[in-house]
């Protein structure tokens, strides 16, 4: 059911960009007469809109979450993504209560792979590299000692964890009005390391996800291009 929800509204908003044919055909510039692009094409800021509404899709984690990206001669994207992540959460088969929130970040580069149309639209393939530190309380129903009787109680807080992780990612960016776009991107994932302790594993991994060996993502951005 979560699932479906995340996959309906990730269409919706595939669809929402997608709806600007005429408009991208009117920014398009001739491919005979347009100038090559300069060096440096300036900075564009953004913020991801579909991990801030997670909340009410998922009931249990979010995040919030800005990016940077240069232009070098409207192919290359250099890119900083930074984040913050959150859960709280409690798996009602086992009764296990999980709770996290902290920062990540990613960097990585995008490349355009329409930069011979001339356009300011994108359709582009990237990858980042993204690392986090971040804390975690886990409580569960106290265990049985099979041994010598009695219960061991299963409650940690403040668990300090880390994880690296790499993405590759394809998206499309398209322009609004003026120097506003949007866009989105979808990603794969997958995990380098997350640090354990001998009693705990984190579940959640800020900027990740589940702490799977690999894990799929999405991001629909509002960018506003700065003037340059």
């Amino acid at each position: 059911m979560i699932m479906k929800r995340i996959i309906t509204v990730y269409i919706i908003l595939l669809t929402s960009s997608l709806l600007w044919p005429l408009h991208a055909q009117r920014d398009a510039m001739s491919a005979d007469t347009a100038a090559v692009a300069p060096l440096y094409g300036g900075l564009s800021v953004g913020a991801d809109v579909f991990g801030v509404i997670g909340r009410f899709l998922l009931y249990d984690f979010t995040s919030a979450e800005v990016s940077l990206n240069a232009d070098f001669r409207n192919k290359f994207f250099p890119v900083v993504e930074v984040g913050f992540g959150t859960i709280d959460m409690t798996d009602e088969t086992y009764s296990i209560h999980y709770k996290s929130a902290a920062p990540y970040a990613r960097i990585g580069l995008d490349y355009n792979l329409m930069a011979k149309k001339q356009t300011e639209n994108y359709l582009f393939a990237g990858f980042r590299y993204g690392f986090s530190a971040f804390k975690y309380d886990v409580a569960a129903p106290d265990m049985s000692d099979e041994v010598w009787g009695g219960t061991i109680p299963f409650s940690y807080s403040g668990v300090r964890s880390s994880a690296h992780w790499m993405e590759m990612l394809l998206g499309i960016k398209v322009k609004i009005v003026r120097n506003f776009f949007m866009g989105w991107t979808a990603r794969f994932k997958f995990r380098f390391s997350a640090k354990e302790t001998l009693n705990t594993t984190p579940w959640y991994i800020p900027g990740y996800g589940d702490n799977k060996s690999s894990n799929f993502g999405f991001t629909y951005n509002l960018i506003y291009q700065l003037p340059f």
